[in-house]
């Protein structure tokens, strides 16, 4: 099986010149020809060399890894049972799944209440988090789900007042934390403020305690999508030297007369702009969580990447050591904007496995009678199956999943079709819905009589998108766990599912289809 696709990917705006005949390993045409105007991955680094590692075109669209690992969710299957009900009566008239409770409670005193088992674990300063925020917070914020305000979002704000190293006010942070404030409904839900070595640096998640009110902070040691610090491309000569006068990495030096002279012949459009790595350890770590406590922060959290296990075990071990709320996980092969591509296929440890690790490691402190935070598991969910199976493999640590490329899916299609609305001009195959919010998104009718005319006419078609898709997987997931006559999410267990394969079952510690139920089947049939 082949599991990457090198040199021939939409996400590098390349293709080979003989798409039928290329050579696994490096992607090449089996023939390279001399006079080629390079059209492939390779051809384009000749002449555009750094630019060709990042995924395009910058800015309006959300990337992830093409390869296909050994071991998926989609090996897992996930078991009904026809006998039964946990967490109802086992009634057939009151074990209905509409009647399934998704609500869950995690943090202080378990006083952070989301009404459906997700969130969105960091959308941060590129492009495409930016300009659809608005659907992003109101839409999260109308669901009761967390919503995570990613890194860089302070520094990178052209209005952000800054005196002596330290963030004294800002407009988009403002912004971001308002706009979900200002929707949530009845306590549900929260938006949590992340940082990174810059953000710490600038006294960011400090500002937004005092400042914003902003009671759940989040510390980040990594993501899925890249082995580096954050990054983003920039267009603009000024705002490239801001930034680099603020203290990130900024490439070409924009302070250097040469690349000035260069940018503005048209030599290069862009500017790279990059954040640092942590260097993580206990002392530092267990500092920053009683300085963001001292501040005001009510919830702490830490969110690590695909690194090596020995880093895993170190994330679990020290936020159970230290108090933190919640630990979220993020799988190998993600992105959400902007990270260099050969990167999202070829680092870090797969969703499967390093989910796996994680449940060996957390069951393994849990019998020692150690105290686990909640855990959040990331990496390629989109669908309420894939939802369902990760908090099976997990349980019963695993109360939540991580998720940024569908929502920003959902509210990206949302928004254009509200500009349609406007412009007159909808696709067929939308129209045939209708022409109207009302008409087209199904979650209308009902989100009209609970918020009243005047407050529905006001939602951004972008939050109404997000909305209508979180409901469409919240149904989802009811049907599949009413299915396993699990009624509350607190009913979850590892035998919901099934390895469909003997590597996922040893990889997994999830049983194999054929030897599930094995001891309950003697009991019936009889040794």
């Amino acid at each position: 099986m082949i599991h990457s696709r090198t040199n021939t990917s939409a996400a590098t705006l390349t293709k080979n010149r003989t798409e039928g005949s290329i050579t696994s390993e490096s992607g090449m045409c089996v023939t390279c020809v001399d006079g080629c105007v390079g059209m492939c991955e390779i051809g384009k680094s000749a002449y555009r060399g750094h630019e060709v590692i990042y995924p395009q075109p910058f800015g309006v669209i959300t990337a992830a890894a093409e390869k296909k690992y050994p071991i998926g969710y989609s090996h897992f299957s996930i078991m009904g049972t026809a006998t039964g009900a946990h967490g109802i009566e086992a009634d057939s008239d009151k074990a209905i799944f509409p009647a399934v409770d998704l609500e869950v409670r995690i943090g202080r005193d378990r006083g952070l209440r989301f009404r459906l088992p997700w969130l969105i674990p960091g959308i941060g300063s590129t492009d495409v988090a930016k300009n659809n925020w608005e659907g992003l917070a109101i839409g999260s914020a109308l669901a009761g789900t967390a919503l995570t305000i990613g890194e860089n979002v302070a520094g990178m704000d052209p209005e952000a007042a800054i005196e002596d190293g330290r963030v004294q006010d800002t407009s988009d942070l403002k912004r971001r934390v308002g706009l979900y404030k200002s929707h949530q409904r009845d306590g549900y839900g929260a938006i949590i403020v992340q940082a990174n070595v810059e953000d710490t640096r600038l006294r960011v998640q400090e500002y937004a305690i005092e400042k914003l009110g902003v009671s759940c902070v989040e510390l980040k040691w990594g993501q899925g999508a890249k082995d580096i610090g954050g990054e983003v491309k920039l267009r603009s000569l000024e705002k490239a030297r801001v930034l680099h006068e603020r203290g990130y990495i900024v490439l070409p030096d924009p302070t250097d007369p040469g690349v000035v002279e260069a940018f503005r012949r048209g030599a290069f459009t862009e500017f790279e702009r990059h954040s640092r790595v942590g260097m993580a350890d206990e002392e530092s770590f267990a500092r920053r969580v009683e300085e963001l406590r001292s501040a005001g922060a009510r919830n702490v959290f830490l969110k690590t990447g695909a690194y090596r296990p020995a880093d895993l075990a170190r994330a679990l071990a020290w936020s159970a050591r230290y108090g933190v709320d919640l630990l979220t996980v993020d799988g190998a092969g993600g992105g959400t904007g902007m990270s260099p591509w050969r990167m999202m296929n070829e680092w870090g440890v797969p969703p499967v496995e390093l989910h796996s690790l994680l449940f060996q490691f957390a069951d393994r402190l849990a019998r020692k009678g150690v105290k686990l935070p909640p855990i959040a598991l990331a990496g390629g969910f989109a669908f309420e199956d894939q939802i369902f199976k990760g908090l099976a493999l997990g349980a019963p640590y695993v109360k939540l999943i991580g998720m940024a490329r569908g929502p920003i899916a959902s509210a990206m299609v949302g928004k254009t079709i509200g500009l349609g609305i406007q412009q007159g001009e909808l696709p067929v195959y939308v129209e045939r819905f209708g022409k109207t919010k009302d008409e087209l998104f199904v979650t209308a009718t009902a989100l009209r009589r609970e918020l009243g005319d005047a407050a529905f006419d006001e939602l951004p078609t972008g939050a109404l998108g997000l909305y209508t898709y979180y409901e469409r997987l919240a149904q989802g997931l009811r049907q599949l766990m009413a299915g396993n006559r699990k009624f509350a999410m607190e009913h979850i267990r590892r035998d919901d599912i099934a390895a469909l394969t003997r590597d996922a079952a040893e990889v997994s510690g999830i049983r194999y289809i054929t030897e599930v139920d094995a001891a309950e089947v003697e009991k019936i049939l009889g040794a």
